[in-house]
């Protein structure tokens, strides 16, 4: 049996970066890559070790460069994530995995998706943004006045906005509170109850404090690359994709998940009219056991305060 403990913690590259590593969940158990959302970290919500291994699913992320213990690579573009991947992959022993990404990791694992056919069995996408320049989609559309000026900053002051978000990430890795603070101005009252809850609270908190820990490049390298040209075509995506997304999200607006699901031949669309951003957090593991069986199980109910992530 494939042991977790003797799972390697770092991965090396072959451009020489260093790759962080957690797997959890079942060793011997159909492996899911899950890609952590902007900012984040490989330590991000995901369900415990327990329910992962009662279901038979080993669990791999990793911190996209520059983030938490991984090494950056500047001008990283998402459909770079393919590569590093595959490093991690190889060093893991898997032939065949799925991919799931929450928000700015979801197109990284599209683009997994687009690239690796041969070895991604299935995709799942929650709260995910579109390309930039996707034909037909008014972007900002629906989106938080918030996430517009981040966004626009760095499409057309790369440098404004890197000069803005370091400052802002060093006060984030002395307290961690401040982004939810930050951000609960434009939750909507379901999502302000999960973020709420202690379990998922107090894994956000550390999520964020281990993506800025070493650098705030994580971050900024993920905006500058979400809002570039990806490096390859949603379309040609050919195995099979599940969209999640939220009415009600101004962070990731639903129309970006319905223009990608339209232009994927075998993209299966979930919205849910009351939920909007976090909510996605409560999907998961509903969204694992379609990834790995072909069933989507139904949304978990609202958290409750004191509670726990699945």
């Amino acid at each position: 049996m494939y042991d977790l403990a003797r799972a390697p913690t770092h991965v090396r590259a072959p451009d020489g970066r260093l790759l962080r590593v957690e797997c959890s969940g079942d060793p011997a158990g159909r492996p899911v890559f899950l890609f952590h959302g902007m900012p984040g970290s490989r330590v991000g919500p995901r369900p415990r070790p327990m329910f992962l291994y009662q279901r038979g699913t080993r669990l791999i992320s990793y911190d996209r460069p520059g983030y938490g213990g991984s090494d950056r690579r500047p001008g990283r573009r998402v459909v770079d994530a393919v590569e590093d991947v595959t490093v991690v992959a190889d060093a893991l022993g898997l032939d065949r995995f799925a991919v799931v990404g929450r928000s700015g990791g979801a197109p990284h694992a599209l683009a997994c998706a687009a690239l690796l056919p041969h070895r991604v069995t299935r995709a799942a996408a929650l709260v995910t943004l579109a390309p930039q320049d996707a034909v037909g989609l008014d972007w900002y559309a629906g989106m938080a006045p918030s996430n517009v000026h981040e966004f626009h900053s760095a499409l057309t002051d790369p440098q404004g906005f890197t000069a803005r978000l370091i400052p802002r990430s060093a006060a984030i890795r002395s307290d961690p509170a401040r982004l939810l603070e930050q951000l609960r101005d434009d939750l909507t009252d379901e999502d302000r109850l999960i973020v709420s809850d202690n379990g998922i609270r107090s894994m956000l908190l550390r999520n964020y404090q281990e993506a800025v820990r070493t650098s705030p490049y994580g971050w900024i390298d993920d905006a500058l690359a979400l809002t570039s040209p990806w490096g390859f075509e949603p379309g040609e995506i050919q195995v099979p994709v599940l969209f999640w997304y939220g009415a009600k999200d101004v962070f990731s607006p639903a129309a970006h998940s319905s223009w990608l699901a339209d232009r994927i031949p075998r993209a299966t669309a979930v919205l849910e009219p009351a939920a909007a951003h976090f909510a996605s957090l409560r999907a998961l593991p509903g969204v694992l056991s379609w990834l790995l069986r072909g069933t989507l199980l139904p949304l978990a109910p609202p958290v409750r305060p004191s509670g726990a992530a699945p």
